[in-house]
């Protein structure tokens, strides 16, 4: 049986090429853009960054012999897409699970990948890349002359002594003349050294990550000869029996939700007692959870079912389809209780990604039904990382912060009633919606947000569209309580702020 490191060798690239000064200088470039770019703040910056790194690992892959293939165009597009996310709006969460999103895309963009290993190990590979990229740089470069070695020396040394010399003089003639030192003052840069120890950090990492990109653009492991031992098949009984077994108890779930349904909801809750908030919270959880842990069945079931007769891979299909077309009714009825629970309290960021990630997974119980019913199935590993990373990229451009804001006003503007605690952590992606409220809950809602965009204002690289809006809007409407921390509103609107609030 092979070892975890003889798995590992076999995924070694055939070959990879070597590092030119091209790649170096690209890769210096990327850095000095990264460290200019990015100190101020996160906007479109992050995309502009992002694509100087991939062009310059898409140089070393045609360098490099690498043709570009249908997938490999799809990954780089969402990974863009992705990188767009900060540029449009200001919420922090939605724009780190964005990029996050996109370094993966990007990874198995350059990797590649048909089977299950050789999706999921290529998605986090760019993690581990930076170091290995500097080392292939370093051994590439060694030992070789700098081009054009004989014209940049010389100009160098001229410009380092031109330094020197204009220092020197420069500082004596202000010195001697106010005229002279107001006019040196004006053409000198202003170097604020409290920002070198940032801005080197950022070229650093700017730097190193395009090494390592540029390092697996020219050879890059290939995942999918990772292998793993297939399953020791169990007898038809042994693993069917727990499978019916689960089968029938998720059928009985789904009856009495059929009947939960047909008697509708006034009818649970006149004979529950509960009210509308409890019955939505009640077991929402617990069904999450039992959805994700369907899928960990599913997988492990399949590893072990019996597949040596025709009958065999029939019964395997038939229990685990079954089990993944009642999960669609848990599915189902996780989101119902969501909805009526938002219904009944209000959108949270958390709500919302309750949602989403609870549809997603019915794309996937969905997906995993269609490839039980084809004869091939080897699309599967790629659909359902496109489908979780279309997911994340319509989460991140629908601006989450905006859609929690626009559902409790409307929430507000219908019952007259809103949780102030909640939208008050929102972004500046809110600042549209919650302007719509009246005095006293618009300035105790828009307080801490005013707060945070107040005495910052970074170029339009380093800054979202939604909080330059948002700074419009606050400069047009200023708050009702004159600048001070919103507590007396968020007194007069009934709720109370402050350290022992």
């Amino acid at each position: 049986m092979p070892s975890h490191g003889d798995r590992l060798r076999r995924t070694a690239p055939d070959h990879r090429a070597a590092a030119t000064s091209r790649v170096l200088l690209a890769a210096l470039a990327t850095g000095l853009l990264t460290a200019w770019l990015l100190y101020d703040g996160v906007g479109a910056n992050l995309l502009i960054c992002g694509a100087a790194t991939a062009v310059g690992a898409g140089v070393v892959a045609r360098g490099a012999g690498r043709r570009i293939r249908p997938w490999t165009v799809v990954w780089s597009l969402l990974a863009l897409a992705l990188l767009a996310v900060p540029a449009l709006w200001d919420a922090g969460p939605a724009a780190l699970l964005a990029v996050a999103g996109a370094l993966g895309l990007a990874s198995l963009a350059l990797h590649g990948g048909r089977r299950w290993a050789g999706v999921l190990l290529a998605l986090p590979a760019a993690v581990w890349q930076p170091v290995p990229g500097v080392a292939w740089a370093w051994s590439g470069l060694r030992g070789r002359g700098l081009p054009g070695r004989a014209r940049i020396v010389p100009v160098l040394k001229a410009l380092a002594v031109a330094a020197v010399l204009l220092t020197v003089f420069g500082l004596l003639f202000a010195s001697a003349d106010v005229g002279m030192a107001d006019l040196l003052s004006d053409l000198s840069p202003s170097v604020d050294f409290g920002q070198l120890p940032l801005r080197a950090l950022l070229f650093l990492a700017g730097a190193v990550t395009a090494l390592g990109f540029a390092h697996t653009a020219a050879g890059p492991r290939r995942w999918d000869r990772m292998t793993a031992a297939p399953g020791r098949e169990r007898r038809r009984l042994e693993w069917a029996l727990p499978l019916v077994a689960l089968d029938l108890l998720f059928g009985a779930f789904a009856v009495i939700q059929a009947v939960v349904v047909l008697g509708g909801a006034d009818a649970v809750l006149r004979d529950t007692g509960m009210s509308r908030s409890e019955y939505a919270r009640q077991g929402l959880w617990q069904l999450s959870a039992i959805t994700a842990l369907t899928l960990v069945v599913v997988a492990v079931a399949k590893r072990w079912a019996p597949r040596t007769t025709p009958g065999d891979r029939r019964v395997a299909r038939v229990l685990l389809g079954l089990l993944c077309l009642l999960a669609l009714v848990v599915v189902a009825s996780a989101l119902g209780r969501m909805w009526f629970y938002v219904d009944a309290s209000g959108l949270t960021r958390l709500r919302l990604w309750v949602l989403v990630v609870e549809s997603w997974l019915g794309v996937v119980f969905l997906l995993l039904i269609t490839a039980g019913l084809t004869r091939r199935a080897d699309w599967l590993p790629r659909v359902v990382v496109l489908s979780g990373m279309l997911t994340v990229a319509v989460y991140g451009l629908m601006g989450p912060d905006s859609i929690v804001a626009e559902q409790n006003v409307d929430r507000f503007e219908r019952s007259q009633q809103i949780d102030l605690r909640n939208v008050r952590e929102l972004s500046a992606d809110a600042v549209p919606a919650l302007d719509r409220l009246p005095e006293p809950q618009r300035t105790c809602a828009l307080q801490l947000i005013r707060t945070d965009l107040a005495g910052h204002s970074p170029g339009w690289y380093a800054t979202s569209r939604s909080a330059e809006q948002a700074r419009g809007i606050l400069t047009a409407r200023p708050l009702s309580d004159g600048g001070s921390d919103g507590a007396t509103a968020c007194a007069w609107a009934g709720l109370r702020v402050g350290p022992n609030s």
